[in-house]
């Protein structure tokens, strides 16, 4: 978002830059002109979105594109399901646009407020073993190149690059339509429930595998799991969903409201943080509905916070989050949001955090207002020992030796990025630290 004097900031409040020209492009065709442009004045360029990333990967400091105008459907292939969108569709506007088609996304993030290219950019995914990122869906893309040309890529073009531009970090062009595979609409079948952490930490490979999609979070100095289980159903099935005003209730007054509240005075008096969490989870009481994939799927939240997120090896996940939970613990640390759990199936998309390996994910959050170095930087250090990767658009401290590692086609990424962008036109400092200058 960019404020009064020029500077942008994302979400998160963690990212800012006053760039030397905003500009706002309405098409695909003001999107050229821009990066254009850009490139007679030797000036680098950057899109954003919704600006939802932690990190600095939107931050541009020569000519910044707004894409808040490049939003809708442009087609739509009703016999193989596909959709084309611009490139800056907010995700909360795309369940009514596939609707009027008899159609869904296969699986969305807990948060709808991105742009779609933004999204898939950074790497976003949803829970459930056996569906992958959002990035996953992507069949084709149309961006514009560091010479300012158009450049369509899909199952037919320039094939061999839709792994790396369906999760290109914005390092390869900017986009201007994504083409998503989407799936006939459906219901979802969600059990929200609180239950012993122990008893899901011994048997989560059970839940997992019980249910479409499956996900838990723990305050900690709490021992309570809240669990959430969604089993899919056909669109025919009956819907029986949340009371408008127990959902109001439950997602405005007490998940954004209340809590918001509760994050600022455990601020300033740490030691009412426990006490706090102990009776959010006593009030998180349990829910069972039916309703649309995207309602189900999807969260308000309007609590400023920073997050930090690691892909583990599914098999690690167990181990991992017990370290975490020792190490909390033994530092005394007060900690006033949850910690989140997911699970998501193997890509092949060469900077997906779930590239070639089944896996779970472990996010940590801090109040914005809350300095997050302390707690980030230890847990980052477990997930580390247990073969994690970070999430390309949240809080991390890896640099491009270390995620070459992790990557087994980083190296053909990068020698994608020389090819398409040698003078770096689409580089910031982000970019230059994860993937090299």
């Amino acid at each position: 978002m960019t404020r009064p004097g020029g500077v942008w900031q994302n979400w998160g409040r963690c990212a800012q830059i006053r760039p030397a020209r905003v500009e706002r492009p309405r098409t695909p065709e003001g999107v050229q002109r821009a990066v254009q442009a850009a490139i007679a004045q030797n000036l680098p360029i950057k899109a954003v979105g919704a600006g939802h990333s932690f990190t600095g990967i939107a931050v541009a400091p020569g000519v910044l594109l707004e894409l808040d105008d490049l939003q809708g459907l442009v087609s739509v292939d009703a016999t193989r399901s596909r959709v084309t969108l611009l490139a800056g569709t907010r995700l909360h506007r795309i369940p009514r646009l596939l609707a009027a088609h008899g159609l869904a996304m296969e699986n969305l993030g807990d948060i709808d407020r991105q742009s779609i290219a933004g999204a898939i950019s950074t790497g976003t995914h949803g829970t459930g073993a056996g569906f992958r990122g959002l990035a996953g869906q992507v069949v084709a893309a149309t961006l514009i190149t560091a010479e300012g040309e158009f450049l369509r890529v899909s199952e037919s073009e320039h094939a061999e690059m839709l792994p790396a531009v369906a999760l290109g970090l914005s390092a390869l062009g900017i986009l201007v339509d994504v083409t998503l595979q989407c799936v006939p609409a459906f219901l979802m079948h969600a059990i929200d429930e609180p239950l012993p952490l122990e008893d899901v930490l011994a048997s989560l490979d059970e839940w997992v595998t019980a249910s479409d999609h499956f996900e838990f979070y723990w305050f900690p100095h709490t021992d309570v799991a809240l669990t959430k289980r969604q089993t899919r159903l056909p669109e025919s099935a009956r819907r029986h969903p949340l009371p408008r005003i127990g959902r109001w209730v439950d997602e405005t007054l007490l998940s954004n409201g209340v809590y918001r509240v509760t994050c600022a005075a455990g601020g300033l008096i740490p030691a009412i943080t426990p006490p706090i969490s102990r009776l959010a989870v006593k009030l998180t009481g349990d829910r069972d509905y039916i309703d649309r994939s995207h309602t189900v799927l999807t969260q308000r939240r309007t609590v400023r916070f920073r997050e930090m997120e690691y892909a583990l090896p599914a098999e690690n996940i167990v181990p991992a989050f017990r370290a975490v939970q020792q190490l909390i613990a033994q530092r005394g640390w007060k900690i006033e949001f949850p910690i989140e759990v997911r699970f998501a199936a193997a890509d092949d998309r060469w900077l997906s955090t779930a590239y070639d390996r089944a896996s779970a994910y472990l996010a940590v959050h801090r109040y914005w207002r809350t300095d997050p170095t302390e707690y980030f930087s230890a847990i980052e250090k477990i997930c580390l020992e247990y073969g994690g990767r970070p999430h390309w658009g949240k809080l991390h401290t890896l640099d491009a030796e270390q995620l070459r590692e992790k990557y087994p086609r980083f190296d053909d990424f990068v020698a994608l990025r020389d090819r398409w962008d040698p003078e770096r036109r689409f580089a910031n400092s982000y970019l230059d630290r994860v993937l090299g200058a």
